[in-house]
């Protein structure tokens, strides 16, 4: 023992004589330290270990550049490395798996990594996301599941991450960030697993609410001013999934087939400007594999694209249970979590002593100076592990008001909204939904189940408190929960019986007495989606040999009735009995039925059945629908019998029922535009897919899914008129396929665009726009800007699309007022505005030619006009 604490002091000595000097320690072979033996636990200060001189820590905190503050921390990670013995570094591997965190001796985590206390290393502290900080290392003692305890520690349930996206606004992505980050810290959290940004390629993917649609440049933006606000609170953000992560059907497996140019002008693009601007601390592998290759071993997109082209410099976290092999160690992933696995030490160890298993110490080095140095750079090592109170107070007024300026208003014929916020002495409201789904009764999150207010899988948040729509509506009118005034109908599946403020009678009863009243001032139905972690909804029959994740998923999604689902033999999370998660044991493939009661039959039923009871109903009928993402809308919704007002506040989270109250009465006027473009019933890019691009389809034995449309995503596929058998048309500017366009969102006022124009400002290109607010009340427009690539862009490579995305500002103006807005083209931004990948010469290129810049408030061609052209 007294030689081993000599050899350790020796080591320290050395390290503390070079960080004096602020030279580098080499990481030698062996452990590049000592290698054996435990030294007592050091106390703060760390008084004797370099790598926490003051004087490196004054001049990390002081360095003036990103660059400089990042080699100081390097530098610092290099020292710790080097006095490390050869068992912490390989624990250093991995997740510690469920323990207590021994700072915290409350908490009950499966979301950190071990600390050293000797060395003066704390717990690493990891949180699930996207949509507020769920998972987050902290259930009771002995949980028997902590890592997604209905127990864990409460933080604010946000609006999800793709309404976040609806806001179009740059300020609102920093704010959802802000409120993530402040809880983060309050609850002594170091690491946020998000955002996520895969894309919305199918509509019905089960994670769509917790990405930000179907446009990589609006994914990016988006990611980047989240991420920013995240890591300027000393965190380290992790976008994920890396990279072909667009279903959960079949992900442990799937084979994803994509084409270089589509992988880098869609699907890389996201993570490409996280990278670069927003200079995340870390990645998350995924699942999947990519064109042969499984995600963490991936060699070109984790070496050469994200580290050699991009310039990354953090670390890569595999996504729970991700990892494959010891290989990934080669091929650029660095961590391994949640616990030992693959990654063990007694396999490490004996990787080590194979000379043919390209597992080296230096390898190991290298993983562990990547996460340190992100550990060291953002102070998370220089701090205790602290909790403080979250002042819910404050988290729930931001999540209020992220859910307003989220939420879009999708039709308002004869001006119905915003209701009237006073009403007579007899008059009332009705508020209408089905009694197995919780979209009138709870505040919504996404979970499917009457009662249980959170999703399952990564979107866990367990909120302090929940504001129903019943209580929102309530509290803006004026009056108190129960009352007369605000009439809670609830429909059984088989539209036969019903409830009024929990009273029992007949469907027929309800309608008569009480919905089809001239005193029912407003019909609200609340209907929607449910998605989550696990599952992804389906509208293509498939008749594939691998077991399916997958739900069966008729047209409109109000419809639809549950089946049976199958889950492969990979360890993974899957919901079970009314969506709690449990480990699924890899004993080989099983079937199980999917609980879920918020999908029943006879919704648009009820609607059509309600809305034929009187003529007028229909003109006093709002629609408010809480979905995960898009959905095919029958024509009846959208025609001149359909309900007057149709508005989306996708999941609005634990201020649900504030923020839906202050839309309807009109407190919050809505500015929010579609990410995702809602196609009609019958006529989207889901019913003329084929079986091999969703769900996919056995090829040499393997579920290969194939990115056979390319570039043609989203409005890019509608815009392509890709729909030939469903007799697409564009009448007077609209494509009689879509029912919404992506970017497009009405107001209670208007807006007038004119003076489009472009002119050159040094290398970039400023597109000015005036914008007026020609109505009657106080409200926001969101500028788009798109771009027509010339025809040379399609010279050897796929087709671009009609336009693509390059800008989009958000502005407000009282009624009246009008203001001139620019929004600038940087040809070398990170989202390439005016790139095509060239395969070729494996390299973005500007094509020669003319582009044309479009301007206007949607996607849809009646809604831009061109302001010029971009000449090069």
């Amino acid at each position: 023992m007294k030689k081993r604490n000599d050899s350790r002091r020796t080591a320290l000595a050395s390290a503390i004589t070079v960080a004096l000097s602020f030279g580098l320690v080499a990481c030698g072979g062996g452990g590049g330290g000592s290698s054996t033996g435990e030294s007592p636990a050091v106390e703060p200060p760390y008084t004797g270990l370099a790598w926490f001189d003051p004087k490196l820590i004054a001049a990390q905190n002081t360095a003036t550049t990103d660059g400089a503050k990042e080699e100081i921390a390097k530098n610092r990670a290099k020292l710790l490395i080097a006095a490390m013995t050869e068992s912490q570094k390989l624990d250093q591997l991995t997740g510690a798996g469920n323990a207590v965190v021994p700072e915290l001796p409350s908490c009950f985590g499966g979301r950190h990594v071990k600390d050293i206390p000797e060395l003066g290393i704390r717990t690493l502290r990891i949180s699930n996301g996207p949509v507020g900080v769920g998972q987050n290392d902290c259930a009771p003692i002995g949980d028997p599941q902590p890592l997604v305890s209905a127990a864990s520690a409460q933080a604010t349930a946000l609006p999800s991450a793709i309404a976040m996206a609806a806001s179009f606004d740059r300020t609102t992505a920093k704010q959802y960030g802000d409120v993530i980050a402040t809880e983060m810290n309050n609850l002594g959290l170091d690491v946020f697993e998000a955002p996520g940004v895969n894309m919305a390629r199918i509509p019905t993917l089960g994670r769509n609410f917790e990405y930000f649609g179907e446009d990589p440049f609006l994914t990016g933006t988006m990611a980047v001013e989240e991420s920013k606000a995240i890591q300027a609170a000393g965190l380290i953000a992790m976008p994920k999934h890396f990279v072909a992560n667009e279903q959960e059907t079949m992900r442990q497996k799937t084979y994803s087939t994509v084409d270089d140019q589509t992988l880098r002008e869609i699907y890389l693009l996201p993570f490409e400007m996280a990278v670069k601007d927003a200079k995340v601390g870390s990645i998350m592998c995924a699942y999947n594999y990519l064109n042969g290759v499984q995600a963490c071993e991936n060699d070109k997109t984790q070496n050469k694209i994200l580290r050699d082209e991009w310039g990354f410099t953090g670390y890569v976290q595999s996504d729970f249970l991700a990892t494959r092999s010891l290989k990934a160690l080669s091929k650029g992933m660095d961590h391994e979590m949640p616990a030992p696995a693959l990654w063990a030490p007694d396999k490490v160890k004996a990787a080590l002593a194979d000379p043919n298993s390209g597992i080296t110490w230096a390898l190991i080095n290298q993983a562990l100076e990547r996460r340190f140095t992100q550990m060291f750079k953002l102070g998370i090592l220089d701090r205790p592990i602290k909790q403080t109170p979250i002042n819910f107070v404050a988290g729930g007024g931001k999540a209020r008001d992220i859910g307003n300026k989220s939420s879009v208003l999708l039709k308002n014929r004869g001006n119905l909204l915003p209701l009237a916020s006073t009403l007579g002495s007899s008059d009332y409201v009705t508020i209408i939904g089905k009694s197995s789904q919780p979209y009138a009764q709870q505040a919504v999150m996404g979970g499917a189940v009457v009662g249980k207010v959170v999703a399952a899988g990564s979107s866990d948040v367990i909120p302090n408190y929940t504001v129903t729509p019943v209580a929102g509506i309530a509290n803006a009118l004026g009056v108190s929960v129960g009352s007369s005034k605000v009439r809670l109908i609830l429909v059984d599946d088989s539209n036969t019986l019903a409830s009024v403020n929990g009273v029992p009678m007949t469907y027929a009863d309800a309608i008569a007495n009480h919905i089809n009243q001239s005193a029912n001032k407003a019909i609200i139905f609340m209907v929607g989606t449910i998605a989550e972690e696990g599952g992804d909804r389906g509208t293509v029959s498939y008749t594939t040999s691998f077991p399916s994740a997958q739900e069966s998923f008729c047209g409109f999604v109000l419809t639809c009735a549950v089946t049976n689902i199958g889950w492969d033999s990979d360890p993974l999370y899957h919901p079970k009995d009314g969506m709690t998660l449990d480990w699924y044991s890899a004993s080989g493939p099983g079937v199980m039925t999917k609980k879920v009661n918020a999908r029943s039959s006879g919704t648009q039923a009820m609607i059509d059945n309600i809305m034929a009871a009187n003529a007028s109903l229909k003109d006093r009928t709002v629609l408010v629908l809480k979905d995960n993402a898009s959905f095919s809308v029958p024509d009846s919704l959208i025609g001149a019998n359909g309900p007057a007002s149709i508005l989306e506040v996708w999941f609005p989270g634990q201020e649900d029922g504030n923020i839906i109250a202050d839309l309807l009465f009109g407190k919050v006027n809505p500015s929010g535009k579609l990410p995702v473009t809602f196609p009609r019933a019958g006529k989207g890019f889901m019913d003329y897919i084929t079986e091999s691009q969703f769900p996919g389809s056995m090829v040499a034995g393997l579920p290969t899914v194939s990115y056979s449309e390319g570039l043609n995503i989203g409005y890019r596929w509608y815009d392509a008129n890709y729909v030939p058998a469903a007799g697409c048309t564009v009448t007077n500017g609209q494509n009689d396929c879509v029912a919404f366009p992506f970017g497009y969102g009405l107001s209670y006022t208007t807006f007038a665009l004119s003076n489009q124009s472009v002119a050159q400002n040094g290398s970039k290109y400023d597109v000015t726009v005036k914008v007026t607010n020609t109505g009657g009340k106080k409200g926001a427009e969101v500028v788009q800007v798109y771009v027509q690539m010339p025809s040379s862009a399609n010279a050897g490579r796929l087709a671009q699309p009609p336009k693509r995305l390059v800008g989009f500002a958000k502005v407000e103006l009282d009624p009246g007022a009008q203001q001139v807005v620019t929004v600038t083209i940087d040809p070398a931004a990170s989202n390439h505005p005016l790139g095509a990948w060239d395969k070729a010469s494996n390299a973005w290129v500007t094509p020669a030619g003319s582009y044309t810049v479009l301007v206007g408030n949607s996607s849809a061609t009646k809604d831009l006009t061109s302001a010029g052209t971009i000449n090069r």
